[in-house]
């Protein structure tokens, strides 16, 4: 057979220095179209997820719940978030990222806003369940989304791109959370928390819609790509996967549920969950046991630490891409960063001290953490790997919940949060180990060529 005909369009010339460069030109151009949609979407996804940790410092005394209840209702959030993640993502392929993603951002907007008028532990916890199953699937859909329009070796990059919107949330959100539970509260008869669930939960609503008629399902489909730079994405495509696939939504399913690199990646998952929402949950509380009270202060001191986890993110994703290395990447950025996180505990309320190692951790705990999903779609099959991201994402997920929950419950009970910060080290120390010992070397492509890691 002539290997020239074996070939997708397009794919020998890309091999050449100017084919290179017009390859380069042509994924610069869908990320500045394409990666500043989804930032924007998630930064509105995480603030709905992170903002009730600065509610809480209002919420709590206002309805008199403890520690133990706002710890559950923080993380029981994850509880539907993995019941349905799976199904969405299967949906996505089905119907397309436009409808899949206007369905997800319009109800869990207007959800995140009725939080505003809870006034009891059971209707706090309901209208958190009802967030996770409107938001489930947003997150391993994007996921997904990226490897419809990336191959694996520019996926850390991007993917880094995406999770940027984690800390960059904190960084916006911390001060626009304290200024506008400060500033509002009284206003029109409600509380400053009230205030902070309608003011940042709405225009979510807004984002949906603009996302529909603007973000394309497709390459294909976009109209800003000529039919020359579709063949040549789509030949790039082909290249990284090896072809298209054949199985239909059953079958991967069932390839992704008996892989056991799925298991192993799940647990790893949820490590890096535990680490992420430890800090996102309880570091407005964290701050205001260093003997900080105002509102709005708290607010802005939560913005540094976050300052330096979007660092960690363009850092680290850089530094892998570069070194075409994953594991250290990941598991040995999480650990580092919990057992900083760990050790602030032991500071006292001295604020500069604490305040460093905070960053410190911020920087290598979200680094990590977002490093993590450049590996799902390479390590997994073809086959696997839409049902595969979504199994992990809803399996690990259940970190989200496991550590909030533990916290508060440890907190309560012994009126400090050291012991449960020191019972999370131990968990990611065992994700960290798990990364290391159970993946291979070879748990990225570094190119369409490189078949060392092909399932």
């Amino acid at each position: 057979m002539n290997r020239a005909h074996s070939l997708p369009p397009a794919a020998a010339p890309l091999e050449s220095p100017s084919g290179r460069l017009a390859e380069d030109a042509v994924f610069q151009k869908i990320i500045w179209r394409v990666m500043p949609l989804i930032l924007i979407a998630y930064v509105c996804a995480f603030l709905d997820r992170i903002n009730i940790g600065y509610a809480q410092l209002q919420m709590k005394q206002d309805l008199a719940f403890s520690d133990a209840v706002y710890g559950l209702g923080a993380g029981i959030f994850f509880v539907t978030y993995l019941l349905f993640e799976l199904q969405s993502n299967l949906v996505l392929e089905k119907i397309g990222a436009r409808l899949t993603f206007l369905r997800i951002m319009v109800l869990w907007g207007l959800t995140s806003a009725a939080t505003a008028f809870v006034t009891a532990p059971w209707q706090f916890y309901g209208i958190r369940l009802l967030l996770g199953l409107f938001e489930a699937g947003f997150f391993p859909g994007i996921i997904l989304y990226l490897t419809y329009w990336y191959p694996s070796q520019r996926r850390g990059r991007v993917t880094g791109l995406f999770l940027f919107g984690m800390p960059i949330t904190g960084v916006l959100g911390g001060p626009l959370s304290g200024t506008i539970m400060s500033r509002l509260e009284g206003v029109g008869g409600m509380h400053g928390w009230q205030w902070l669930f309608l003011v940042e939960g709405l225009p979510t609503v807004l984002l949906g819609i603009v996302l529909y008629r603007m973000l394309p399902n497709r390459p294909a489909s976009a109209p800003w790509l000529n039919d020359a730079e579709k063949a040549l994405v789509q030949s790039v495509l082909n290249a990284d996967h090896g072809g298209k696939s054949r199985s239909g939504h059953h079958g991967k399913l069932t390839a992704a549920l008996v892989d056991p690199k799925t298991y192993v990646l799940a647990f790893v998952y949820f490590c890096c969950a535990c680490a992420v929402y430890t800090l996102t949950f309880w570091l407005p509380t964290m701050i205001k046991g260093l003997g900080i009270a105002p509102l709005a202060t708290i607010g802005w001191y939560t913005a540094v630490p976050y300052l330096f986890g979007a660092l960690g993110v363009l850092v680290i994703s850089r530094s892998s891409d570069r070194f075409k290395e994953r594991r250290w990447h990941v598991g040995g950025t999480l650990v580092l960063g919990v057992v900083v996180l760990a050790l602030t505990s032991f500071l006292g309320t001295a604020v500069v001290p604490v305040m460093v190692l905070m960053c410190v951790a911020s920087f290598f705990i979200f680094g990590g953490g977002s490093l993590f999903w450049s590996i799902p779609p390479t390590y997994l099959g073809r086959d696997s790997a839409a049902a595969g991201i979504a199994v992990i994402s809803s399996l690990g997920i259940l970190g989200g919940f496991v550590s909030p929950t533990l916290i508060g419950w440890i907190k309560g009970a012994t009126g400090s949060i050291q012991m449960g910060l020191l019972a999370l080290t131990a968990v990611v120390i065992g994700g960290g180990l798990t990364i290391l010992l159970g993946l291979p070397k070879s748990a990225v492509r570094v190119g369409p060529g490189d078949d060392s890691n092909a399932p």
